[in-house]
C-alpha cells in the first residue's frame, strides 16, 4: 500500500518542542518526533519542516519589553534556527539525510533558501528543515509554512498540535467543545477558529492547500495520516 501523500509539510510548533518543561528543548520529545519523521520518510514520502521558536522566545508586547516588534520578530527567527538544528541533529542521528535551509543569510550553520534548490533535495529523500519564517518581521511561522508548502509544491500541510484536531471551542477550557472530522475554510473563518494566523490560512485557502490538524504526541499517528487514515481534522 502506497501513502496517499508524496510532499508534505510539517508544521511544528516551538511550545512542542518544550515536552512537559516550560521553556527550551526537551530532547526525549525531539527524538519522538524526530523517529515519526524518519517513518515516514522510509515509506518514501518527501518531507519538509517548518518549526516555531515559541520555546526559546516569543515576541512579547512592546510596551512590557521595551524591544520594538519587528527586533523581537528577527529574535523569534533566530529563535526557529535553533529548534531547526536541533531537529537536524536528532534526524541525522537516526541516519536521516537532511538540509537546513534559511530565510536570512547565516552560511555557518545553513544553506540560504533557495526555492529550487529545495525542492531538488526533496526529490533526493532529504529533509529540508525551513528556518527564520519568511526572513521578514511580522509573519508567523504558520504563515512561513503555508507560503514554503505552497512555493515547493506540498500535498498537504500537516500541523502537529497539543489536541486531536480543530474543536468548536478549546477542548482544554471547554468540555462540551466537538471535534470536527472535516471542516471548509470559510467555514473556520466565520467561526474564527483558531488553526492557522489570517494570512497564514489565506494563502491555503486561495491556492487550495488542505491542513489536517492532528495530535503529534500520540505515537504513530503521522505515519497512519499519510497511509490515508482519517486522523485529526482535515480543512479544505
Amino acid at each position: 500500500m502506497q501513502p496517499v501523500y508524496k510532499r508534505v509539510l510539517l508544521k511544528l510548533s516551538g511550545e512542542s518542542l518544550m515536552g512537559g518543561g516550560s521553556f527550551g528543548l526537551d530532547p526525549a520529545t525531539i527524538a519522538q518526533y524526530a523517529q515519526e519523521v524518519r517513518s515516514i520518510v522510509e515509506m518514501g514520502v518527501e518531507v519538509a519542516i517548518v518549526i516555531g521558536g515559541g520555546n526559546i522566545y516569543r515576541g512579547m508586547n512592546e510596551a512590557e519589553t521595551g524591544i520594538e516588534r519587528a527586533h523581537g520578530d528577527y529574535m523569534g527567527m533566530l529563535a526557529t534556527v535553533i529548534n531547526g538544528m536541533a531537529m537536524q541533529a536528532m534526524l541525522e542521528k537516526l541516519g536521516v539525510y537532511t538540509r537546513l535551509m534559511s530565510a536570512l543569510k547565516m552560511e555557518g550553520v545553513a544553506e540560504p533558501y533557495i526555492r529550487r534548490r529545495a525542492i531538488r533535495h526533496l526529490e533526493k529523500r532529504r529533509v529540508v528543515i525551513f528556518g527564520a519564517g519568511t526572513g521578514n518581521p511580522y509573519f508567523t511561522t504558520d504563515t512561513a509554512g503555508s507560503l514554503r508548502a505552497i512555493e515547493i509544491g506540498a500535498d498537504i500541510i500537516i500541523k502537529g498540535t497539543r489536541v486531536n484536531g480543530v474543536y468548536s471551542a478549546d477542548p482544554e477550557k471547554d468540555p462540551s467543545a466537538v471535534r470536527y472530522d472535516t471542516i471548509g475554510y470559510r467555514e473556520c473563518i466565520e467561526k474564527n477558529l483558531k488553526i492557522m494566523d489570517m494570512t497564514a490560512f489565506t494563502l491555503c485557502m486561495e491556492n487550495n492547500l488542505p491542513i489536517i490538524v492532528f495530535d503529534i504526541n500520540q505515537q504513530g499517528n503521522l505515519g497512519r495520516i499519510v497511509m490515508g487514515e482519517k486522523i485529526g481534522t482535515i480543512v479544505k
